[in-house]
């Protein structure tokens, strides 16, 4: 636990993910609201529990949660406030949240068709579970009210949304401007730089989301705001903010550098670049590693430096 400041308190909570402890605040204003609700297990509920009980508070006073984006570990403990009234983020979260079948199924048919598109070979299809099937750990519920670009938080004025997309398609983040305040969830963090998740579209038919793209041109909006001190969803709070962004455009610049080199030599599935750009942990992690190597062939396809062909419904990139 860490008091910010009198009327930001941050609450640290464990998580069985790999990324480790994820933060969420408690915000006192008109409402006592939290973002972000930790991960679905009883290590992190105990752990929240005993957190607001040294601060004064029980889970019944939390009367409005506020989500920065869907994901697991920043959604889960939903159902544990007996009087909220409010639950509060980016519209594509309901979706999740309510466990909406037809959305369940689409997901599911996309990335069936996403790993065959990609080369990936059959013996990964066991990964696919992870794609379709994490919303058992997730938390249940339904947002009353949605939330997009330059709203303000309910029951909080002074804190404005900003659209961060690019690690998920729901990711929100939240700006004070009057002193550059920026709780950011995953889109920035001091320690790592999140990975460009690949999501189904919310529409079926249409074009899959580009995380790449969208999370560099999220980066730069941030650059435009002047912030002054980022309230992470992961790792330390951290001032150096505009070193902090320039290092992730440029470590992502470079290995996309590598990517472009690798085409040269000849055309390859996303698979093949895969294996190449991660081959320590590609087998490990083939999801992720996937993710970021589509984010680094998008990127360079966007600067019309590559092209790609469907082969026997297997895609192929080329250098121009």
């Amino acid at each position: 636990m860490n008091i910010v400041e009198e009327n930001i308190i941050q609450l640290t909570l464990p998580t069985p993910y790999e990324v480790g402890d994820v933060h969420a605040y408690l915000i006192k204003g008109d409402m006592l609201t939290l973002i972000d609700a930790g991960a679905k297990t009883k290590e992190a509920r105990e752990s929240l529990f005993y957190q607001l009980k040294e601060v004064g508070y029980r889970p019944i006073d939390i009367e409005q949660i506020v989500l920065t984006h869907h994901h697991p570990d920043h959604v889960g403990l939903l159902g544990e406030f007996p009087r909220l009234k409010h639950i509060v983020a980016h519209k594509a979260v309901d979706l999740w949240l309510t466990r909406d079948p037809s959305f369940l199924m689409q997901n599911e048919r996309f990335f069936n068709t996403f790993f065959i598109q990609n080369g990936i070979p059959e013996k990964f299809n066991y990964a696919l579970s992870e794609l379709t099937n994490y919303i058992e750990v997730t938390g249940e519920g339904s947002l009353t009210a949605i939330l997009a670009e330059e709203d303000t938080l309910p029951g909080h004025p002074e804190w404005r949304v900003i659209e961060t997309k690019g690690h998920a398609q729901s990711h929100l983040s939240f700006f004070r401007e009057s002193d550059g305040l920026f709780i950011g969830g995953d889109h920035l963090i001091k320690h790592i730089s999140p990975n460009p998740i690949i999501e189904a579209p919310m529409e079926e038919g249409r074009a899959r989301p580009r995380p790449m793209l969208q999370y560099r041109n999220s980066l730069k909006k941030c650059l435009t705001l002047g912030l002054t001190t980022v309230l992470p969803g992961h790792g330390e709070i951290f001032s150096e903010v505009d070193e902090v962004i320039a290092k992730r455009l440029f470590s992502q610049e470079k290995r996309a550098e590598k990517v472009f080199q690798l085409l040269k030599s000849g055309p390859r599935t996303p698979y093949e670049i895969c294996t190449q750009l991660f081959p320590k942990h590609y087998e490990k992690q083939i999801n992720l590693t996937m993710f970021e190597s589509i984010g680094q062939l998008d990127y360079l396809n966007h600067m019309n430096l590559i092209d790609y062909s469907l082969e026997d419904g297997i895609i192929n990139y080329y250098a121009k």
